[in-house]
């Protein structure tokens, strides 16, 4: 498959919601069902902390091309650190969203999919 060409910031901003919409619909799939239950239990999964963890998971796990993907959305320059990741955590997790762009625009569910399910094991999640 030809690589994608999408800036890394564009790459980025989809798989921010690629990822979003994976962990709503483990959320739902585990059964809560308020929208509070719902957006506190997304933020154990959507902070720079837990997606820099979750990446630690996913690395064995990549082929040449996603990792290469993951590296450019983790040299990716950043302006702004959250006060919440220090600012190693924040590269892993801009290069878990650049991945995760990737696959999508490469229409790659099923491996969307299975790295979500490596990247936070049932026993680490809700």
């Amino acid at each position: 498959m030809e690589p994608i060409d999408q800036s890394v910031p564009a790459l980025a901003y989809l798989g921010d919601c690629v990822l979003e919409l994976c962990v709503r619909e483990h959320l739902v799939k585990k059964g809560l069902s308020t929208s509070a239950h719902l957006n506190r239990a997304a933020l154990d999964f959507v902070r720079a902390p837990a997606q820099a963890q979750a990446m630690k998971r996913l690395l064995p796990a990549l082929d040449e091309t996603e990792l290469a993907y993951f590296k450019r959305g983790r040299n990716m320059g950043h302006t702004q650190t959250p006060k919440s990741a220090t600012v190693g955590e924040y590269r892993a997790a801009t290069g878990m969203e650049v991945l995760f762009g990737y696959l999508h625009l490469s229409g790659k569910k099923a491996r969307i999919d299975e790295l979500f399910a490596l990247a936070y094991p049932d026993e680490e999640v809700i």
